[in-house]
């Protein structure tokens, strides 16, 4: 009995995430010479565009329950913060580096 309550305690602190979130990359170096203000422009649409499916997939659903049995919700909170947070610092990144190559469009 002490081995499975050993077993279930590990896996409710494993955080394990059953949903899977869109991931956004950093803006790199080459990325950041090579884009032009339309492209700017895009990359910032399709981030926009990341943002609302990790928030759709953030919703309540039958892996949500799941999530929440398995380990309360942990795993699937932290994936989508993540997520979030990956979503932000490009955004924040093309922002940027839209005000510095098209001053003009701000």
């Amino acid at each position: 009995m002490g081995k499975v309550a050993g077993i279930i305690v590990v896996l409710l602190l494993s955080g394990c995430a059953l949903k899977q979130y869109p991931q956004a990359e950093e803006v790199s170096p080459v990325q950041a010479s090579n884009l032009d203000c339309p492209a700017i422009d895009r990359e910032i649409s399709r981030t926009h565009e990341i943002q609302q499916e990790i928030a759709r997939k953030g919703s309540f659903d039958g892996l949500t329950v799941l999530g929440f049995i398995g380990d309360f919700g942990i795993g699937n909170g932290v994936a989508k913060h993540r997520a979030s947070k990956k979503a932000q610092e490009r955004l924040a990144q093309l922002d940027a580096l839209k005000a510095q190559k098209c001053p003009a469009a701000g």
